[in-house]
């Protein structure tokens, strides 16, 4: 006669770091940010010359910070969504 375990056979141990998620995704949006505010601090500006002589400067952190705002919403998407656990 068999018998059959009714428990699950564990799997690999993994780290503790690898079920960290929500701290990498919190690092990466951090970086993110990090990033931008070495842009405008060390980063150059943006300047633009009109055909009727006038120009513009925008700081180059302006034009990081709007690419950022969407890695960080698809990173925070991708990251904080619910996870399927087996």
């Amino acid at each position: 006669m068999t018998t059959i375990p009714h428990e699950r056979v564990p799997l690999a141990k993994r780290s503790v770091w690898f079920d960290a998620r929500d701290l990498w995704v919190s690092v990466a949006i951090c970086v993110i940010w990090l990033a931008v505010s070495l842009v405008g601090i060390f980063g150059g500006d943006f300047h633009g010359n009109g055909n009727d002589g006038t120009s513009t400067v925008i700081p180059s952190g302006i034009i990081v910070a709007f690419f950022a705002l969407f890695a960080t919403a698809a990173v925070a998407r991708y990251g904080f969504r619910g996870r399927q656990r087996d």
